[in-house]
Order: C-alpha cells, then sequence, then structure tokens
C-alpha cells in the first residue's frame, strides 16, 4: 500500500478534478458560457502530455549514455502516452472550438502546428517499426525522439506566437488567464494537471511492465 500511494493519490484528483469540474463555479463569460468548465481538461491533458515527453527524452538521453534497451523501452512508453494524451487534447480542444469557434478545426497556426507535432511523434512509432536490429532501433529512435521534442516545443509555443492566431495568448490575442482566469478554475486546473501527469506514469507503468513480461518470455 505505501508503494501505491502516489495512485490513490491520482484517483482522488481526478475524483475531484471531474467532479468539480462539471458543477463548480466557473466565470461567466460572452461565447465560452458553459465551454468554459474544458479550460479543467483540455489545457491539463497538455501539460501532462509535455511532462510526459520530457520523461521520455530523459530515457533516451539516459539509453545513449548507458546503452542499456530497457532504458529505450521505457522511453518509448512514456512517448506513447504522451501521444495519447496528445489526441485526447486534439478532441476535448476540437469540441472546444466547434462551439466556440463554429467549427472543429479552423485555419489556426496553434492547431496546424499540434498536428504537425503530432505526426512527428506518430512517426517515430512507425520508425522504431522499421528496424529489426534492437540495439540500432533503440540508438536511431532514442536520437530521433530528443531531436523530435526540441522541434515540438518551439513548434506549439513559438511559431504560434508569430502570426495571428484564435488561441489565447498567441499572435496578439490576449493570454486566457489574463481575462478568463480566476480562482475557481485554478481550483481544478492546476491540480488536473498534477492528477493526470499521475495517470499517465500510472499508464505507462503498467505498459512497461507488461513489454518487460514480453521481453522476458521471448528471451
Amino acid at each position: 500500500m505505501t508503494k501505491n500511494w502516489w495512485k490513490i493519490l491520482a484517483v482522488v484528483i481526478m475524483t475531484y478534478v471531474i467532479i468539480w469540474g462539471l458543477v463548480g463555479p466557473v466565470p461567466r463569460q460572452p461565447i465560452l458560457n458553459e465551454s468554459i468548465r474544458n479550460v479543467s481538461f483540455h489545457v491539463p491533458l497538455w501539460f501532462a502530455m509535455i511532462i510526459l515527453l520530457i520523461a521520455s527524452v530523459v530515457y533516451s538521453i539516459r539509453y545513449l549514455r548507458k546503452g542499456r534497451l530497457d532504458d529505450d523501452l521505457v522511453a518509448v512508453e512514456f512517448a506513447n502516452t504522451a501521444i495519447l494524451f496528445g489526441l485526447l487534447g486534439c478532441l476535448t480542444g476540437s469540441i472546444w472550438a466547434n462551439f466556440t469557434w463554429g467549427e472543429p478545426w479552423p485555419n489556426d497556426p496553434k492547431l496546424n502546428s499540434v498536428a504537425v507535432g503530432m505526426l512527428m511523434y506518430l512517426a517515430y512509432l512507425i520508425l522504431r517499426g522499421s528496424f529489426d536490429d534492437e540495439q540500432r532501433r533503440a540508438r536511431i529512435s532514442a536520437v530521433y525522439n530528443i531531436f523530435a521534442f526540441a522541434v515540438f516545443i518551439p513548434l506549439i509555443f513559438i511559431v504560434p506566437r508569430l502570426t495571428d492566431s484564435l488561441h489565447p495568448g498567441n499572435g496578439g490575442n490576449p493570454a486566457f488567464g489574463k481575462y478568463d482566469m480566476d480562482n475557481s478554475l485554478r481550483l481544478v486546473l492546476y491540480p488536473a494537471v498534477i492528477g493526470l501527469t499521475l495517470i499517465g506514469v500510472w499508464v505507462t507503468e503498467l505498459r512497461v511492465r507488461l513489454r518487460r513480461i514480453k521481453v522476458a518470455l521471448d528471451d
């Protein structure tokens, strides 16, 4: 039980986030209306995804330094979970965009940059399936993973700020927190980031354990 305290914490936090995020008080804003509740789900998914991608890069670097295949295994599973969170972030964002901007995927530089970034990471998974030699696959995948992250961050955080964008805080559009965020949202947003990150680590841990069992059986 003592080893699983963080899993219990994750469940408690996410239970609170789901309930309070759906029924708790929120600021009333024109156009956004009740859809502003999506801040508690859409935004934390992206924060958690970034954290998981950082963990994936750390394990890729560890593989390149020590040459342990287990580090490569952990790196790819963190990336897998991060991609899942990214897809969920796109889904929740599309639903939100449909209500506030009139279409699920408008021609917006932030959205297009995210799409390119997600395709880069899907290419990472495809790349891994292109090699039979384990060491070669792990080495090339690790290098690709590091460079993909180095491109992904500027792509979604810097490029949209250089042009007009519908997203708050990009292209001259005021930052979301400047006019919408208040303590009622922060009380859900910050715990959601922690809770989703813990859930992501939990999912990754389960997938790593399954992969290790598979590797052991194959050997």
